[in-house]
């Protein structure tokens, strides 16, 4: 059964008295039925934050309109905001290198409808993945990356993300370090899944430092992409507890579990519009 149409308002701005009631009142004012509502206020950002999903046919005019309705509002109380169709699908635009469990996972769930986007493309370093894709009736792109082609292999992944009209795009284990620029063109657009429970054990081998380390947790962090490495908003993390006996391998193997999990979880909230960003922090409205 296919669930009605909404739209999705998300917004935060300076915490003051009469958001709550502005917002909810200018929606009841045009016959707005609210299905679902949260809001959360920072005391140490002195910020405010809300999620309202609107049912679409409640309303007599459609989104633009409501855009357009709604801006002087937003500008009285200096709100970042936008307003989403669920009825305009995500496009998600893969990247994965050689480890295909995050692929994997990530296609079964949208074959199978639980993940509700669209998938334009996957884009590759290796070729290895090229079959199980196309498979899947999914345009590959293999676009080799060296030290020395580096800046024109990020140009023509810029250009075929922008040509299927992506909306953002996955690092379903891409072991590359993207460019500053794509970094910057596309804030809160890359998503990444880095195998290890950041802040700790950046960078390569993350398992083989906890390893070293002795720790009793592993996990994964699924977080926005910067410039700096895997240090971007953090959306979503999970751990596993472990102990002495467990090796390298094992490790690496529970850690594939979470992984999967992880980004396929920060992934839904993405595409649901469930994420607010400010500065490097994220709030989450599960």
């Amino acid at each position: 059964m296919t669930s009605a149409r909404r739209y999705t308002l998300s917004l935060s701005c300076p915490d003051r008295v009469g958001i709550v009631a502005a917002v909810s009142g200018f929606i009841a004012s045009h016959n707005g039925w609210i299905v679902e509502a949260q809001h959360h206020a920072d005391q140490a950002m002195q910020r405010f934050f809300m999620r309202q999903e609107i049912l679409a046919d409640s309303l007599a005019f459609g989104i633009e309109e409501f855009g357009h309705q709604f801006a002087p509002i937003a500008a009285q109380f200096q709100m970042d905001w936008q307003i989403t169709d669920s009825a305009k699908k995500k496009r998600v635009v893969i990247l994965v290198s050689k480890p295909e469990h995050c692929l994997y996972d990530l296609l079964a769930r949208w074959q199978s409808g639980e993940l509700d986007i669209e998938i334009p493309c996957v884009i590759s370093n290796h070729e290895v993945l090229r079959k199980f894709v196309e498979w899947h009736n999914i345009p590959f792109y293999c676009v080799p990356v060296t030290p020395e082609t580096k800046p024109a292999a990020y140009d023509e992944i810029m250009q075929r993300f922008e040509a299927v009209k992506g909306d953002v795009m996955v690092l379903a284990r891409y072991m590359q370090v993207l460019s500053p620029e794509m970094c910057d063109r596309y804030f809160k657009r890359i998503i990444n899944i880095h195998h290890s429970f950041l802040p700790s054990f950046v960078g390569a081998k993350p398992y083989h430092q906890a390893y070293e380390r002795g720790v009793k947790l592993i996990g994964a962090t699924c977080h926005y992409v910067t410039a700096e490495l895997d240090a971007g908003p953090i959306i979503d993390q999970d751990v596993i507890r472990i102990d002495h006996s467990d090796s390298v391998e094992d490790l690496v193997r529970y850690g594939k579990d979470i992984e999967k999990t992880v980004l396929a979880r920060g992934l839904r909230y993405h595409i649901e519009d469930r994420i607010l960003v400010h500065g490097n922090k994220t709030v989450v409205f599960r």
